[in-house]
């Protein structure tokens, strides 16, 4: 017996993918962009800068190892919906404790299989990140339109998924004090910043600079995050204030911060980097 259709994308400019749901059985409209990484899917799947998007994974099997605790990027997944080729639903790791379907209906992640992900991805590629509705496969055309049109994508994405209050993250031997400015930060830059020794502060986004400089940290850092830098005000205005008077680095969103404090100019990519492997450019001579 073969197995219809149940769900299908819908982009903004009317070209559709049909495929099977999974997950969390619900309607999202997203920003449709695709990552090229062969695994660590479940990193993906937590990492708060996916935050309201839906990301086509353009290796074809996901799901084959499970999920782990351990391997989380950030406590609650954020994502909006995962776009994959073949699902695999009885994982094969001594480290699963779950599948990916079971954390996706826990957290409302909507998941599509069986879709083309080859022609999806270089749709993406030749047309743009674009806006995209994923619903049931009834929905017709038309009416998947009005509903793109009618509803926006968010500009509030960090403070959804900054921290509210100020936490600690203590280093083994600890040499250095950093305050970490949470704008949807990964875990494992904590980790590794523990690693080298350094106490961590996390702090919200919008945390004033006095209450920054009372911390009295040796060097500020600006996180990864979800949407447009040039939306995360507060942020900006902290950059602005204490610049000069503390060592200050970002990473992805929290650079591009601290490029716009200093007066650069940032743009959005026709489609964004995101995967494991990127080539570089040694401008050094």
């Amino acid at each position: 017996m073969i197995r219809e259709y149940d769900k299908k994308i819908i982009l903004e400019d009317g070209t559709e993918f049909y495929g099977f749901g999974f997950g969390a059985d619900s309607e999202k409209i997203v920003e449709v962009v695709f990552n090229t990484s062969m695994v660590g899917y479940q990193e993906i799947l937590s990492d708060p800068s996916y935050t309201g998007q839906a990301v086509v994974m353009t290796y074809p099997l996901i799901g084959n190892y499970g999920m782990c605790a351990d391997d989380y990027e950030a406590k609650v997944p954020t994502v909006s919906a995962l776009i994959v080729r073949e699902y695999n639903e009885q994982p094969s790791n001594f480290r699963a404790e779950e599948t990916l379907e079971q954390v996706m209906q826990r957290y409302g992640i909507t998941g599509i299989a069986g879709v083309d992900t080859r022609r999806l991805a270089r749709h993406i590629r030749n047309k743009g990140t674009c806006k995209g509705l994923i619903t049931q496969g009834t929905t017709s055309n038309l009416a998947g339109f009005a509903r793109l049109r009618s509803t926006p994508l968010p500009t509030n994405q960090v403070a959804q998924v900054s921290t509210k209050g100020n936490w600690i993250s203590p280093a083994e031997h600890p040499k250095f004090h950093v305050v970490a400015v949470d704008c949807g930060i990964k875990h494992n830059i904590i980790r590794s910043l523990n690693q080298r020794n350094c106490n961590v502060t996390v702090v919200p986004w919008n945390i004033p600079a006095a209450e920054v400089e009372q911390l009295h940290p040796d060097g500020i850092f600006l996180s990864n995050g979800p949407g447009n830098p040039e939306d995360v005000t507060p942020v900006l205005e902290l950059v602005r204030q204490l610049r000069g008077k503390y060592p200050i680095f970002g990473i992805c969103l929290g650079h591009q911060i601290i490029a716009l404090s200093y007066g650069a100019k940032t743009y959005k990519l026709k489609f964004g980097h995101r995967g494991g492997n990127h080539p570089v450019q040694n401008l050094i001579t």
